[in-house]
């Protein structure tokens, strides 16, 4: 038998308690535009998804208005961008700040650095380098809460 492969990734979706919050979150985090005809709405006329186009991502991201699996998803780390830079990212903190966005330090990962910002529903998403060092173990961040949140 032949196996069928995958080809890509349509869609990445992130569930949300608010959508119109998370909207801005993602608007100030990452530039991110919502594509307001591609809209998710239920035949009740509700809308309970927002399809994004964010600047760097090829795939679009659905925030998913679904209160529960926001909930049950707190401090998960489910996606992982990447920025090309430690300066990149040093300029990432620098607007994570200058926006008022909950975030990590720089923090040294194993191969390369890397940066968390938390969502308004408290997901972590993670941007990290291209740009790598050496494999280090020793003097990786990894005890930090941002890297192995306590569950």
């Amino acid at each position: 038998m032949t196996r069928p492969y995958l080809t890509g990734i349509h869609h990445l979706k992130v569930p949300v308690t608010d959508l119109k919050a998370s909207l801005t979150w993602w608007e100030l985090a990452f530039g991110a535009e919502r594509l307001p005809k591609l809209d998710h709405t239920a035949p009740d006329d509700k809308v309970f998804g927002y399809i994004l186009r964010v600047p760097g991502i090829e795939e679009p991201i659905e925030l998913r208005l679904d209160p529960e699996a926001a909930k049950a998803m707190t401090r998960l780390d489910p996606i992982t961008f990447t920025a090309d830079t430690l300066a990149d990212l040093g300029e990432f903190e620098s607007l994570c700040e200058q926006a008022g966005i909950r975030h990590s330090p720089v923090l040294r990962g194993l191969i390369g650095w890397l940066l968390v910002l938390a969502t308004p529903d408290d997901l972590y998403l993670r941007i990290h380098t291209r740009e790598t060092h050496e494999w280090d173990l020793a003097n990786a961040d990894l005890h930090s809460p941002w890297i192995s949140p306590p569950r």
